[in-house]
C-alpha cells in the first residue's frame, strides 16, 4: 500500500511512522520548509496527569508507552521520563490534590502527594514556600523543536519514505491522489490529512462545518537556569484547566480562591519544562475568540515570571524568546481527536487541542488500525 500523508507536524509524522512501520510506502507532503506550527511551539510534554478518565486517559497512557519505545530507539528525541510536580501553595489547592490521589485511576497516572521536604528531595530547584506538590510519575517530555526532524531523519533511512516540503496540497482529484500547488499529482491508495491548525483552503472545501476551533497561546523561553529542574512543573491553576480534577474540591477552589485578573483574563496556567540546553520553556495562555491578536502582550509574561520566581525562590534567568502559537481543538470536549473520511480513500485527522504532542503516537496508531494498515 502507498499512503500519502499531508502535514509534517508531530501528528502527520507519527502517521508516517505508523504506515512505514507496518510495511507501507509513504509520501509525506508539507507546505512549509519544515513544521512551524504547534508541533514546535509547545512544551514537549507527554502529559498524562490531567487527562480525563476514559478514552483520553487511555490514549495518553498508550502514547506514553509509544514515546518511550521510540525514544529508546532515537535518543535525539530527548525523551525523559521525568514526571511532573504540581506545586500547592494553599489549603484549597491541597484539597484538590488530595482528591486526585484518592481518585479511581490515580494508580494509572502514578499520582502521589508529597510533603514540602519530599518535594525538595524530588526537585531541589523548588525552594519556594509550598504546602506540598502533586507528583505524577507517568508524565514525561521530549524536545519539541527537534522531534519532527529526528523522526523524519529516521524515516528517510527507508527507501519507502519520501518527504516533499514547500508543497501545499490543493485538491484530491481522484481516490488516493492529491494535487499540490506545483501542479504535481501524487498517487497512492489512501490519503491522510494532518493539517493541524490550517483549517482553510482544501480543508474548508472538504468540510465546510468542521467541528474544530483554533486556540492561540503565548509562551516564553529563558536562558539556562544553571541547575537541573528534575521534573516538569505546574501550578495549581492547571487544576482549573485539565478535566481530571473536576469535582467538589475544584468547585471550592474556584469559589474561595479566584484567579488573579491577568490569569483569569488570559485563561492561564503555569507549565514549565527544562530543555536539553538548560533553558526553561514557560507558559501558557489560551485565547479562543477570533480574530486572534497579531501581537503578544506583556501582562501574562509578567504574571508567569512572578509565579515561577515564587516557586523557585530565586530570580528567573533572562528571557531569550517569546512566541505565540495556534492549535486546533475539537469542539466536542469528549473527543480526543476529529478523525473522519472527507473523500473517497481520504481522511482528515485534526483537533487534538493541547493533547497533540502527548497523544500523537497513539492517535496515529488508532488511525492505522481503523484504516487497515
Amino acid at each position: 500500500m502507498r499512503v500519502i500523508i499531508v502535514g509534517a507536524g508531530v501528528l502527520g509524522t507519527m502517521h508516517a511512522w505508523q504506515a512505514l512501520s507496518r510495511g507501507h510506502e509513504v509520501v509525506h507532503i508539507e507546505r512549509e520548509a519544515a513544521a512551524r506550527g504547534a508541533s514546535v511551539r509547545n512544551f514537549g510534554l507527554v502529559w498524562v496527569s490531567g487527562r480525563s478518565s476514559g478514552p483520553e486517559l487511555q490514549t495518553a497512557l498508550r502514547a506514553r508507552e509509544l514515546w518511550e519505545e521510540i525514544g529508546e530507539r532515537l535518543p535525539g528525541l530527548g525523551f525523559r521520563p521525568s514526571g511532573s510536580l504540581t506545586a500547592l501553595t494553599t489549603e484549597h489547592e491541597l484539597a484538590v490534590a488530595e482528591a486526585a490521589v484518592e481518585g479511581p485511576d490515580a494508580h494509572l497516572r502514578e499520582l502521589s502527594l508529597l510533603t514540602p521536604d519530599r518535594v525538595r528531595e524530588v526537585n531541589p530547584a523548588l525552594r519556594g514556600d509550598l504546602l506540598g506538590a502533586l507528583w505524577c510519575r507517568r508524565d514525561a517530555q521530549v524536545e519539541p523543536r527537534v522531534a519532527q526532524a529526528v523522526l523524519q531523519a529516521e524515516l528517510a533511512r527507508s527507501d519507502r519514505y519520501t518527504l516533499l516540503t514547500g508543497r501545499e496540497v490543493r485538491d484530491i482529484p481522484a481516490p488516493g491522489t492529491v494535487r499540490d500547488d506545483h501542479g504535481d499529482l501524487h498517487h497512492g491508495d489512501q490519503v491522510v490529512l494532518c493539517t493541524g491548525a490550517w483549517l482553510g483552503g482544501l480543508v474548508r472545501e472538504l468540510v465546510p462545518d468542521l467541528p474544530v476551533r483554533r486556540v492561540r497561546l503565548q509562551m516564553m523561553q529563558t536562558a539556562p537556569l544553571g541547575e537541573t529542574l528534575t521534573t516538569s512543573v505546574a501550578d495549581a491553576d492547571s487544576f482549573r484547566y485539565y478535566p481530571a480534577y473536576r469535582g467538589p474540591t475544584l468547585d471550592a477552589l474556584g469559589a474561595e480562591q479566584p484567579q488573579p485578573p491577568t490569569a483569569r483574563d488570559h485563561a492561564m496556567q503555569l507549565l514549565m519544562v527544562q530543555r536539553a540546553d538548560g533553558s526553561l520553556t514557560i507558559g501558557d495562555t489560551h485565547e479562543y475568540e477570533h480574530p486572534f491578536s497579531f501581537d503578544t502582550v506583556e501582562d501574562p509574561y509578567e504574571h508567569l515570571t512572578g509565579v515561577v520566581e515564587r516557586l523557585l525562590g530565586r530570580p528567573l534567568p533572562p528571557i531569550r524568546r517569546r512566541w505565540a502559537g495556534v492549535y486546533a481543538q475539537c469542539l466536542d470536549p469528549d473527543a480526543v481527536v476529529h478523525r473522519a473520511p472527507v473523500a473517497d480513500s481520504a481522511w482528515l485527522v485534526t483537533g487534538p487541542g493541547g493533547r497533540g504532542m502527548t497523544c500523537s503516537p497513539a492517535i496515529a496508531e488508532t488511525t492505522a488500525d481503523e484504516l487497515g494498515w
